[in-house]
């Protein structure tokens, strides 16, 4: 899970999306869970912001519209954050819309919804408002996660982000892919092939699990770098390297 920025959306997408929650808001509350659903599945409403909302989703995702949530499957559905059966006035907000896969939307998530027993603060992380690298540090010679907030430790369990052994695979053999592509970004810079340099970079960020990529560079700044990258000193070193970090970090 990597840091997002929301995008605006179509004009005539957030028009349909204010109509149908005035809608339900018109609508007596006592009603308004069996509303929305109506209206979210109503093939004509679906017909109007489905499209505008998919593809601004698709802009805003890591890769080539990777999940928001794993970061490693196709983005499909979209998700609501928090979900209607629990908040029908959120089902057509913008801010509540994200992408995910349909394992992640359909097979973990579903309509789990933790919050704080202190405050009743969701425990989910939206990366489109925190910044995921603050709740959650890869480990990433062994590709798993460890949770540093409650926030953290619960998107690992919902999102099942250490239990799935394709996401913890993957991620190892992302991490190996990305440690290349930096060794290949600085000979392509000392040759002064500054353009075959800028496309690493690109094809770098657009893999699946770019979450890797991004944790390298945080931890690589670090105070307990060393630690983390104990055995890997020479990835450490490159991953200081400013120039490498400019190229990288301005394309993230």
């Amino acid at each position: 899970m990597i840091r997002l920025e929301r995008a605006p959306l179509p004009p005539g997408t957030a028009a349909h999306l204010t109509t149908y929650t005035d809608r339900i808001e018109r609508t007596a509350e006592a009603d308004r869970k069996a509303k929305a659903a109506d209206l979210w599945a109503h093939t004509t409403v679906r017909r109007r912001v489905r499209g505008g909302l998919l593809a601004t989703l698709a802009d805003m995702a890591p890769g080539h519209q990777r999940c928001m949530y794993c970061g490693d499957s196709q983005g499909t559905d979209i998700d609501h954050f928090e979900p209607k059966s629990l908040a029908p006035l959120r089902t057509f907000e913008w801010l509540n819309h994200l992408l995910a896969c349909a394992y992640c939307n359909s097979n973990q998530k579903r309509n789990t919804f933790p919050r704080s027993e202190r405050d009743g603060s969701p425990l989910l992380l939206d990366p489109t408002l925190q910044e995921p690298l603050e709740h959650l540090r890869l480990i990433l010679p062994v590709g798993r996660y460890k949770g540093l907030t409650p926030q953290g430790e619960a998107c690992i369990a919902v999102f099942g982000l250490n239990s799935r052994g394709v996401l913890v695979d993957g991620r190892r053999t992302a991490y190996a892919t990305a440690k290349q592509s930096v060794e290949l970004w600085r000979i392509a810079t000392d040759r002064g092939q500054h353009d075959k340099a800028a496309e690493i970079v690109r094809v770098a960020w657009n893999r699946p699990l770019a979450d890797v990529l991004a944790a390298m560079f945080h931890q690589a700044g670090h105070r307990a770098a060393e630690l983390l990258f104990t055995g890997e000193e020479e990835t450490l070193g490159l991953l200081r390297d400013q120039g490498l970090r400019a190229s990288f970090l301005s394309r993230a």
